[in-house]
Parts: C-alpha cells; sequence; structure tokens
C-alpha cells in the first residue's frame, strides 16, 4: 500500500516554506525533548528539506550564471 503524502512527507510550496520549516525542525530537535522515534521522524524530514532548499540555489545559481554569460565572477568578500 502506499504511503498518503502527509504534511511531514509533501514537498515544501517554496523555498521560503522549506527553509522556516527547517529553522522551527532545527529548534525541535535541539530542544532534547522529542522522542526518539520523533527525532529519527524530524530528522529524516529535515534532510528532505535540506536537499530541497540546496537544489533550488543550484538552480537559482545556473540561471544566474546564464544572465551573466561571461561576466560572471566569484563573489569576493570585502577586506
Amino acid at each position: 500500500m502506499p504511503k498518503k503524502n502527509t504534511p511531514e512527507t509533501q514537498p515544501p510550496q517554496s523555498y521560503e516554506a522549506a527553509v522556516a520549516e527547517l529553522e522551527s525542525l532545527t529548534e525541535m530537535l535541539e530542544s532534547g525533548q522529542l522522542p526518539l522515534d520523533q527525532l529519527l521522524v524530524h530528522y529524516r524530514r529535515g534532510a528532505e528539506l535540506l536537499t530541497y532548499c540546496r537544489a533550488q540555489l543550484d538552480a537559482i545559481e545556473a540561471q544566474v550564471k546564464v544572465m551573466e554569460g561571461d561576466q560572471a565572477k566569484a563573489w569576493e568578500r570585502d577586506a
């Protein structure tokens, strides 16, 4: 029987929603108040959200590189 898409397994609606959920999960995990089974569930969800966020950032970075063409250069921090 296939797993239903519960709120915990649905993809986030946006990058911002994923970051907000990830921050909330991080707070819960760091609190030390979760039972062991819930700790694992929340950790897995956090890993999914992190993968989603990284993919979104990579896609945007690729789009920026295309728009900038040959003008793209590495960001340098002001000294």
